[in-house]
């Protein structure tokens, strides 16, 4: 695992901006695993200005989401498949038909997760997953005891889970309570996982899910068995880490060409 300490979130997306532009220069079909929430938002405004500047072209990009809403109505500006139109899509001139995500509206939810799983495979695997981590760990809508091995599945979500994402409905809309999300074994088969959080509040996610031990209790510690994950924290993000002046070292000393 490759721990990457950046002065300020912005410099942080840049990185992981050159990391997506590369593997769309390098391979013929780049599939991108996209994540949601507040995290990635710089990385994808700075891919727009790639796209924007010549740098990248999205023509050949496959997008697969990391989860849904179960029981949002199509359309609503909640829903992860609406944030990735917005955010995504709409500013890269990504074709809608190429980005994929689990449908939280399917009569058969099961079923929906088997065809999700299909799908992706179907695309050869994820290239490049970006991750979020919440204060409690989770990646994805896994939550603390989901399973190591799991797969796209329907998980209820926490009261702790639902109140940080209170922030992102409209006043009188009510957060759902279940999602349908790729599992941490799914999570796992990509080729390359890329982890990012800012700020202090994610400081103790951030050092149990790379320095502690590997449990369920701690989803995000899953990622010290991927043989290719990089984990992008700024200052504050990085401020329980014992190991930070090392990694520092490390990074420093890594050839520029080699990027994350």
């Amino acid at each position: 695992m490759e721990v990457v300490i950046v002065a300020a979130p912005s410099e942080g997306a840049r990185l992981v901006a050159d990391a997506i532009v590369r593997l769309v220069r390098d391979q013929d079909e780049a599939v991108i695993g996209l994540a949601t929430g507040s995290t990635p938002e710089g990385t994808y405004a700075e891919l727009g200005l790639r796209v924007a500047g010549g740098s990248l072209d999205p023509d050949h990009v496959r997008g697969f989401l990391l989860d849904e809403y179960v029981g949002l109505p199509e359309g609503h500006p909640a829903s992860y498949r609406e944030v990735i139109r917005r955010q995504v899509v709409e500013p890269l001139g990504l074709h809608p038909a190429r980005v994929c995500g689990p449908n939280g509206l399917a009569d058969d939810l099961p079923l929906e997760c088997r065809r999700y799983e299909a799908a992706i495979a179907s695309a050869g695997g994820v290239d490049l997953q970006l991750l979020g981590i919440g204060t409690d760990g989770h990646i994805g809508f896994n939550e603390p005891g989901s399973s190591l091995s799991s797969r796209t599945r329907l998980k209820t979500l926490t009261a702790s889970t639902r109140a940080d994402n209170r922030r992102f409905f409209g006043e009188g809309d009510e957060v759902p309570s279940h999602v349908l999300t790729q599992g941490i074994g799914t999570i796992l088969e990509s080729s390359h996982l890329v982890l990012m959080a800012w700020g202090s509040e994610k400081a103790a996610a951030v050092a149990a899910a790379v320095e502690g031990p590997l449990r369920a209790l701690v989803p995000a510690s899953a990622i010290q068995l991927h043989p290719h994950a990089t984990v992008v924290v700024d200052e504050g993000a990085a401020g329980s880490l014992e190991l930070a002046s090392y990694y520092r070292e490390v990074w420093e000393a890594k050839p520029a060409w080699q990027g994350i």
